[in-house]
Formats: structure tokens, C-alpha cells, sequence
């Protein structure tokens, strides 16, 4: 025999109902692996450095040594990082964090410009050095072209953090 459903059944469907959502909205907002973000299109779309083009690699982002010309001083990154990881809403220790390019400067990325620039978890931040040191590497020997890797950069970046 069927019974009709109480306020109080129907309460209960509504909180299951809410906590459902309200999981699948976590998911989908932290759908990537514990320690990773994304770097948001709109805040962190990247912006290339003008100094660099595909004819000067060799004596720009080829040249051992030459990022260290152009790297912005810590000062300048931490302040922007402190800022930036509220915006992301990021709430561990700054030093859990690694203010890193979208573009990197080993692929002409522009080293100030903060549309270049956001906070990239530990220890992300550092498997993401190794890919864009891989990165550089197939320019230089000229298996991809500058373009290519920038748009391979900003791709993980965006979609794996």
C-alpha cells in the first residue's frame, strides 16, 4: 500500500537533492588532481614576449642563460602572486606556490605582463618546469616551431594545470 509523502520526505529529497548538486559542483570546479588548478583563460590567457619571433630563437630563448636576463625580480612576482591567489581563491601558504608564466619565458612568454603570470601549486609547478624545458628543447632542434609549443603550453596549462 503506497503512502503519501510527508513535508518531512519532501525535505529530505531536497537536502539529497542539494548536497548531489553541490558535489558534482565541487567536482567540476576541482576536476583536475589534488594539488593542481587550471589557470583561468580570462585572468591567465598569456601574453607573449614582442622580443621574441621564430627568426631571433637562437639568440633569445636558444641562448643558455638568456631567460635569466629577462626574469622579473622576486619582489615583483610574490607581491602579484599574493594578489593573484586571491583572485583564484587559493587559500594555502604563498610558498606552496610557484608564480610561474603561462607562456614560459623559455618560449617567449612576456616576463611581467600579469595576464602572463599566475600561482601554480607545488609540486605541479615543478613537473610543469621539466615540460616546458622539454618544450624548448624541440624548438631549438627545431622539431616544433615556436608557435606550436606555446599553444602545447597554454593547452596543459589550461587543461591540466
Amino acid at each position: 500500500m503506497a503512502r503519501r509523502a510527508t513535508w518531512l520526505d519532501l525535505l529530505l529529497v531536497a537536502l539529497l537533492v542539494l548536497a548531489v548538486v553541490a558535489v558534482f559542483a565541487t567536482l567540476r570546479r576541482h576536476g583536475v588532481p589534488a594539488g593542481r588548478i587550471l589557470a583561468d583563460p580570462t585572468r591567465t590567457p598569456g601574453v607573449l614576449n614582442p622580443n621574441v619571433t621564430q627568426a631571433n630563437i637562437r639568440s633569445t630563448i636558444c641562448k643558455r642563460g638568456w631567460t635569466e636576463t629577462i626574469r622579473p625580480p622576486e619582489s615583483y612576482t610574490e607581491a602579484l602572486k599574493a594578489k593573484q591567489m586571491k583572485q583564484y581563491g587559493e587559500t594555502g601558504p604563498m610558498s606552496g606556490y610557484q608564480e610561474d608564466h603561462l607562456i614560459s619565458l623559455e618560449l617567449g612568454g612576456n616576463p611581467t605582463d600579469p595576464r602572463n603570470l599566475w600561482p601554480e601549486p607545488y609540486p605541479r609547478a615543478g613537473d610543469v618546469d621539466k615540460i616546458e624545458d622539454e618544450l624548448n628543447s624541440e624548438v631549438c632542434s627545431g622539431k616544433l616551431t615556436l608557435a606550436q609549443a606555446q599553444a602545447r603550453e597554454s593547452q596543459i596549462k589550461h587543461t591540466q594545470g
